[in-house]
């Protein structure tokens, strides 16, 4: 007897077995005889032939299927060395080889238990066929895989197969096909379950799990596993667009933690697949960029995601990884992913939900009921629509179940010629250019709402398209979908908008009939002059009434303009409210003529210019206090800039000293709101020795000016007592901090004598002096010193250089080197490599300084050069 015969309904032959030489089940080879060949090992909780099994005490596994003996345990090829055994036989190697071993038995029951699901399917099968018990059953199949040489489980998906033809067995037959009959053995990677029992295996073991978790196990072990898959994720889709974790494996726990929810809006593979509603496939996570559950761990590892969805909806997503990047995959496997991936729609789709619905209503049935509710609830025109599937159950309309009380429909039809209707019925333009059947079916499988402002509707009126712009809300809740639109009427939406508009502008308008003496004002014209619409409007010839006295001559040139000889005019004028405030109006009004050019209407319009007014006048005042204050201003900086030029030339003729040059430079500032306060002094004291003198007030403006005064005769007085530069600093310190009213500066000082060419020099915060000799220049060793005014009482340190024939001395201020992105000690390289330059005189050389600066702080600069001959 064949395995076609079964599916007649006949009764087998006596004894319920096949007689010797019948065919073996469609699909399926002799069954492999002898051990496993060396160096191989089932998969935990198979034989090599595929049926499960479980590991006994004794080290050898039971046959949970009732084919045949059991056999013992594979024993380990290679011996273990004296440190291994050594650990193995601590403590510590005992407990971990114990969890090791209830890991692989707890494995093994797992596969035993996913094995014998789908035995009992295929016993439940054979009883409904042979109208027989399920002793007969399991007695008739185990006899089925004795005689055609199969294993149980080959026979029990064969069986299964044959009863159920839905999408697993059609990738079953087309995997056949395309291997073109092989067996699966010869195609599949691991070469131990056809593709059949790994199918059917793990859809038994999913519709026999409790949780999500357990389906994802068992998908990854019986039919990811072989395909080189190492993990496997399932997520559910918010309605909100957040995606939940709801199974894994092949993941830690802690990875599994950081990815349980992911908010809407973040981009990852299973939101690609989400978005697209299609499978999306990447070849390597890091050349993709895109974020994943466990791409720490495979950071190179392909992916694929498939959406999980039945009859258009989409519930979730599978996602897969590999550990490796992934290439063009046959089209058999690909048809095997997308099985799974249904699959996994089932089982969230028969998860329980927290959703309380009446006892004996289905779900679908209590969320459209619901809808219904909320529907006619609303003052918007709204529609409940449920999807409407086709024969194949795939999503192809949505069937409106009700239309509220408020419902308008485009095209004028009462609700009752919409309700039952097909949406795409009703409305056929709804898959056009307005893709409202779009955003719906997109609502339905992602759960996210839709809102779009101005959207066009287009409805067929005797065949003539009709456009009109609504408002446009889509939501699911549960099973069904609520479609809001509003309809924009174009006269209240155009009313709407001059009404915001006179609200915004502060605009009241107006109308007079001059037959009838009727006056119409709209509200905002109430408003701008304070009187209660219960008073009533005011005429236009009383408008002087209202207005202030000095404004009234104004009012009757308009009056007569407008009133008498019919041109439009305006005016601005003082309106006395009320309520005691004054606001300040401007009235444009234009006569309204009939047929024979007689004046029968006014009509015009108020406006509040009282803003407009007052930064008129606050712009006036503000005008000219800022042009008295930039005449001061400039008259502060003239006095200031003549001040620094009369204590401060530009050059200033040389000292009377044999074998000693001495030339200065000054440059002012650019711009003369920048007046400094550099200031320099180079004078022969009565000891006949030469004093030199560079300082930098701090700030700008004829405050520094005046500092700079203070600090420049301070020490021309303080030179002649003979003191050295270090004790000159120190008093002009005291001076600074004292006598002045807050003056900072930095100064350098220096005392040189001709006959011995000895210079002794101090600083007070200033940059030190530079030294050229022999065409190198260095700056000197810096002495320490604080800057003037900064402390009460300051000691100043003071060094000595003996100056050679040939050299020459630069002192300046830091307007030369300053620059605004520049350190201070990059522009003074740049200062050394142009002072060792040859320079034919003294003041060529400064003025090459000077040419050559690359200072942008528009400052102004002192520099003093001395040469010796």
């Amino acid at each position: 007897m064949t395995t076609s015969e079964i599916w007649d309904g006949t009764d087998p032959s006596p004894g319920g077995a096949w007689p010797p030489g019948a065919d073996a089940a469609p699909g399926t080879g002799p069954a492999p005889a002898g051990d496993p060949s060396p160096g191989t090992h089932p998969r935990p909780g198979t034989d090599p032939a595929g049926t499960p099994y479980a590991p006994t005490a004794a080290g050898t596994v039971t046959d949970l299927t009732g084919g045949g003996p059991a056999e013992p345990a594979p024993a380990a090829e290679e011996a273990l060395t004296p440190a291994a055994r050594a650990d193995q036989d601590s403590a510590v190697g005992r407990l971990a080889a114990t969890v090791e071993r209830l890991r692989a038995e707890v494995r093994a029951a797992q596969a035993a238990a996913d094995g014998r699901a789908l035995i009992e399917l295929a016993k439940g099968v054979l009883i409904e066929r042979l109208r027989c018990g399920p002793a007969q059953a399991a007695r008739q199949l185990s006899e089925l895989a004795e005689q055609s040489g199969v294993a149980p489980l080959e026979l029990a998906a064969e069986i299964v197969n044959q009863a159920a033809r839905d999408h697993v067995a059609d990738v079953v037959d087309d995997f056949v096909r395309r291997t073109g009959g092989a067996p699966a053995a010869d195609a599949e990677s691991d070469g131990d379950v056809s593709v059949a029992v790994r199918l059917r295996t793990a859809e038994s073991a999913a519709l026999a799990a409790g949780d999500t978790q357990r389906v994802v196990e068992s998908l990854l072990e019986h039919a990811l596993a072989p395909l080189g898959a190492i993990g496997a994720a399932v997520w559910t889709a918010g309605p909100d667009g957040s995606l939940t974790l709801a199974g894994h494996a092949g993941f830690g726990l802690e990875e599994a933690g950081r990815w349980w929810y992911v908010p809407p809006g973040v981009s990852t593979v299973a939101r690609r697949a989400l978005d697209d509603r299609a499978t999306v496939r990447i070849t390597t996570l890091s050349a993709s960029g895109i974020p994943s559950i466990g791409r720490a761990d495979h950071p190179h590892g392909g992916r694929v995601a498939l959406p999980a969805g039945t009859g258009g909806r989409i519930h979730g997503v599978l996602e897969i990884c590999w550990p490796s990047p992934l290439g063009p995959q046959p089209q058999p496997v690909v048809r095997q992913l997308e099985a799974l991936a249904e699959l996994c729609a089932h089982t969230l789709e028969t998860l329980p939900s927290s959703a309380e619905h009446p006892p004996g209503v289905s779900r679908e049935f209590a969320d459209v009921s619901e809808l219904v509710d909320l529907a006619d609830g609303l003052y918007d025109p709204a529609l409940v629509l449920t999807p409407h599937l086709d024969a194949e159950g795939r999503l192809a309309d949505f069937r409106i179940r009700h239309a509220n009380q408020h419902f308008q429909d485009p095209a004028g039809r009462p609700r009752s010629a919409v309700n039952g209707a097909l949406l795409l019925e009703a409305y056929p333009m709804a898959a056009g250019e307005s893709e409202l059947f779009g955003s719906v079916e997109r609502v339905y499988a992602t759960g996210e709402p839709y809102r779009a402002r101005r959207t066009t509707l287009t409805a067929l009126v005797d065949q003539v398209p009709l456009a009109l712009f609504a408002d446009i809300s889509v939501s699911r809740h549960g099973a069904g979908i609520l479609l809001i639109w509003r309809i924009e009427d174009e006269a209240a939406r155009l009313a709407s908008l001059l009404q915001h508009a006179q609200r915004l502008g502060r605009i009241g308008g107006f109308e007079e009939n001059l037959a009838t003496g009727e006056i119409t004002w709209n509200g905002q014209l109430f408003a701008l002059y304070g009187r209660p619409q219960t008073e009533g409007p005011v005429s236009l010839q009383d408008l002087a009434s209202y207005a202030h006295s000095d404004d009234g001559v104004a009012i009757g040139r308009f009056l007569r303009a407008v009133l008498h000889h019919g041109r439009p005019d305006t005016v601005a004028f003082r309106l006395s409210r009320p309520d005691g405030v004054t606001r300040h109006i401007r009235v444009i009004a234009e006569p309204v003529l009939d047929t024979d050019g007689r004046l029968v209407a006014v009509r015009g319009a108020y406006q509040d210019i009282s803003s407009q007014h007052w930064t008129e006048v606050a712009l006036a005042a503000t005008r000219d206090q800022l042009a008295q204050t930039e005449q001061e201003a400039a008259e502060r900086n003239r006095l200031a800039l003549q001040l620094q030029h009369a204590i401060m030339p530009p050059t200033r003729s040389p000292l009377n000293a044999p074998g000693f040059d001495v030339a200065v430079r000054y440059r002012p500032a650019e711009s003369e709101s920048l007046v400094g306060g550099d200031w320099y002094d180079t004078v022969v004291l009565p000891s006949k020795h030469i004093l030199l003198c560079v300082g930098d007030v701090a700030g700008h403006g004829i405050e520094a000016a005046t500092g700079m005064v203070v600090l420049r005769n301070a020490m021309r007085g303080l030179a002649v007592t003979g003191a050295g530069p270090a004790q000159l600093l120190a008093w002009l310190n005291m001076v600074a901090h004292h006598l002045t009213e807050q003056v900072t500066a930095t100064a350098v000082c220096g005392v040189y004598d001709p006959v011995t060419r000895v210079l002794r020099w101090a600083r007070a915060g200033h940059l030190p002096p530079v030294l050229v000799r022999a065409e190198e220049a260095a700056p000197l060793p810096l002495p320490q010193g604080l800057l003037l005014g900064a402390l009460a009482e300051a000691e100043y340190e003071e060094h000595e250089v003996t100056l050679e024939p040939g050299d020459s001395l630069l002192m300046y201020t830091d307007g030369l080197v300053e620059r605004r992105d520049t350190a201070v000690q990059d522009s003074l390289t740049h200062l050394l490599t142009t002072a060792r330059g040859p320079a034919q005189t003294l003041g060529h050389r400064l003025d090459r300084l000077l040419t050559h600066s690359r200072s942008d702080t528009d400052d102004d600069t002192c520099l003093i050069g001395i040469h010796i001959s």
